[in-house]
């Protein structure tokens, strides 16, 4: 019972972790490429900023429903029989 407690612990560390480096990574990508094109075309650039912040909160919504998830199985675990 124990062991499987460490493993539902160490699969929402993985969870939250491998999803806030996906966001990162994300994010960092989709602001340069914002960046290179407002340089490009800055007529262009209050169109793009408002899609860039639409992206941004998709990006930061599929982190937050990982967390969401792992805090599920971390408080309300539905593979512990009890």
């Amino acid at each position: 019972m124990e062991n499987i407690l460490g493993f539902v612990a160490l699969a929402c560390g993985i969870i939250v972790g491998l999803g806030a480096v996906g966001a990162s990574i994300g994010i960092g990508l989709m602001g340069g490429k914002y960046l290179e094109a407002s340089a490009r075309q800055p007529e262009l650039m209050n169109e793009l900023q408002a899609k860039m912040f639409v992206l941004a909160g998709l990006i930061d919504a599929a982190f937050l429903i990982g967390v969401a998830i792992a805090l599920l199985f971390a408080f309300a675990n539905p593979f512990v029989l009890r």
